[in-house]
């Protein structure tokens, strides 16, 4: 069901050597003027040409710009394309504390560019990519640009995209490339998912495309299905699926290498369609419930990207798959079900849904004592109110907390930390069960992030990221998001794998 990855590869030859059918240029605003970075090595008369060039088609630099000129003499390539960088401060790429703004730029740009092109080329990017890191940020970016999600459509081959890329960087940076080529694919194939109708993607499907996908890799995937579920105690995933005739299924993908020393555990929310259940959602808002499962894809694809980057740290997915239908035998509004662990909770609300098949699986998870527990979860329309459609909010342990925003801050994955009011936990009393799945409306995000709290131990370190907008991309592509799925937050979860590793 995935679309095709994309050849990429690093070369160290000159761009303008380059026959590739477009040779893509960064070019930086510099005042009313443009500048082509030193990090790209043109011959000063090339370079001279094609800056008049970009004055003569009033091409400014502004990020997200692009201008298509025929090559000048001296430039192999078919066709020259203009990519606008911005205000980019190239002297930043050396440093390693500023350059996370410049990589961004470069991501940015290359996406923008490589998604403008869509007659099947070949593109050669000539950035200044003179490091590792941002020859990866270009790759990434590429990748990322190229997505098409094309699988339902009848007339496909009018949907092209770009055939291969080569990024233009010195020797030292191929891996660099390679690793941006890994993480683009990841977060495509979690956009894939995202993307994919729920008429064919449901638990069961779900759970057999990630073990298909985990063949070939040293990944191991444990499937347990609706009757297991039921007699281990699963309450929330049995109760949420109840109303489905497509039952629940929780899916564990390890990536165990022999010399891990952390573990990382992520717990997806796998919702592969959300009705609201009984409580049923009006139909505009079940437009996008397809996008309810982009936790657990964005776990699954977390794990398969540590195995193909071969991190030395232990990553654990626990995706919690559910169909939220309204079905004669769904759960109802007052009713009380078991968690696997024991807690009961009183159902008031059957669209409050996620939070119950994420409280199984974290009990779970924490049952193998990992170093770092995160849970990636569309959950509340809170999160879209608080932060809007683009920024993903982060709560939980302090030190977890920040590690995670931290690592957004990396890879561009926009992140915003957010606190616990203490004063939100008796929102949750109820007066037949340990605690209810609805508070007040007020503080929604906050208050399901409380809520999850009471199924995390004391000394667990444990981060829950709420991607409620910043999973689907209802508007045109900007950047390196594409329309529809956007696969948030694969490249940040697999960053603090890195980080754990290294702490």
């Amino acid at each position: 069901m995935t679309t095709a990855e994309l050849t990429i590869d690093a070369a160290a030859s000159e761009p303008a050597r380059s026959k590739a059918d477009v040779l893509v240029i960064g070019v930086a605003a510099d005042g009313d003027a443009v500048s082509i970075p030193s990090g790209v090595a043109l011959a000063a008369g090339v370079r001279k040409e094609l800056v008049a060039a970009a004055a003569a088609v009033g091409f400014t630099g502004k990020a997200g710009a692009l201008a298509r000129i025929p090559s000048p003499k001296g430039v192999a390539a078919g066709s020259v394309l203009l990519a606008g960088l911005g205000d980019f401060d190239e002297v930043a790429l050396e440093s390693e504390l500023d350059a996370d703004g410049a990589h961004e730029a470069l991501r940015r740009a290359a996406a923008v560019a490589v998604r403008s092109l869509t007659k099947g080329e070949s593109v050669a990017l000539a950035f200044p990519a003179q490091t590792a890191a941002a020859a990866e940020a270009t790759a990434t970016g590429a990748v990322l640009g190229s997505y098409r999600y094309t699988e339902y459509r009848s007339n496909a081959e009018e949907h092209k995209r770009v055939t291969s890329v080569t990024v233009i960087a010195p020797k030292g940076s191929k891996d660099g490339v390679a690793r941006g080529q890994f993480l683009g694919a990841a977060t495509n194939r979690c956009r894939d998912l995202v993307n994919q109708p729920p008429l064919d993607l449901y638990p069961e499907t779900f759970a057999k495309t990630v073990t298909e996908q985990a063949k070939g890799r040293k990944v191991k995937v444990t499937v347990i299905d609706e009757a297991a579920l039921e007699a281990g105690g699963y309450g929330g995933l049995t109760g949420v699926g109840k109303g489905s005739t497509r039952g629940p299924r929780l899916v564990k993908m390890e990536y165990k290498p022999r010399k891990a020393k952390k573990h990382l555990s992520l717990v997806g929310k796998g919702i592969t369609f959300d009705s609201g259940g009984l409580s049923l959602k009006p139909p505009q808002a079940m437009e996008e419930m397809k996008c309810d499962m982009g936790g657990a894809a964005a776990a699954a694809q977390a794990v398969l990207a540590a195995a193909d980057l071969e991190l030395p740290v232990r990553v654990t997915a626990w995706l919690a798959l559910a169909e939220n239908m309204p079905g004669g035998n769904a759960q109802r509004p007052s009713d009380v079900i078991r968690i696997y662990g024991g807690k009961t909770v009183e159902v008031l609300n059957t669209d409050a849904e996620g939070r119950l098949v994420l409280a199984d699986a974290l009990v779970a998870a924490q049952e193998e004592k990992p170093d770092l527990l995160i849970d990636i979860a569309t959950l509340t329309g809170a999160q879209v109110i608080a932060l809007g459609s683009r920024v993903s909010g982060v709560m939980g342990t302090n030190g977890a907390r920040n590690r995670v925003v931290l690592a957004s801050e990396v890879t561009g994955e926009s992140m915003w930390p957010m606190p616990f009011p203490e004063e939100i936990r008796s929102h949750f009393d109820s007066t037949v069960a340990d605690l209810k799945n609805t508070g007040k409306r007020e503080g929604g995000m906050l208050a399901a992030g409380v809520f999850l709290n009471e199924f995390v131990e004391k000394d667990q370190q444990w981060a829950h990221i709420d991607i409620a907008g910043p999973a689907f991309n209802s508007e045109s592509p900007w950047g390196y998001t594409a329309k529809g799925g956007t696969g948030v937050p694969v490249r940040t979860l697999v960053e603090v794998a890195e980080q754990l590793d290294r702490s």
